[in-house]
């Protein structure tokens, strides 16, 4: 197993904490959620939803962290490293213009 396939493997385990984590924690107000009117309670755990926040933002400073090494250990999967992008071999030829066709007129045809 190569290190990038464990990075992939951790970023998605922190990717499903982090939306585990958002879906629990209450509204603080406003935005849709007041529009509709929904009840929200008055009071509530303080240390529970400092406990959420926290670990909201460290869940996505790792993920962060996680994207940044995964893309380090990124090595490709081919083996041969050169660009394909100026491959001489993968332009198509263009057609040889004849001499007949230089020197006919460009004129629109008539109906």
């Amino acid at each position: 197993m190569s290190t990038f396939t464990i990075f992939l493997v951790l970023i998605t385990i922190v990717c499903f904490l982090l939306v585990v984590v958002i879906m629990v924690q209450n509204p603080k107000g406003g935005g849709l959620s007041s529009t509709f009117g929904s009840s929200q309670t008055l009071g509530g755990v303080q240390k529970t939803t400092d406990f959420l926040d926290k670990s909201t933002w460290y869940l996505a400073g790792a993920l962060l962290v996680l994207i940044l090494l995964s893309s380090l250990s990124f090595t490709g999967t081919g083996s041969n490293t050169e660009s394909k992008v100026m491959d001489e071999s993968a332009i198509p030829a263009a057609p040889a213009a004849t001499p007949s066709d230089a020197a006919k007129p460009m004129t629109p045809e008539k109906k």
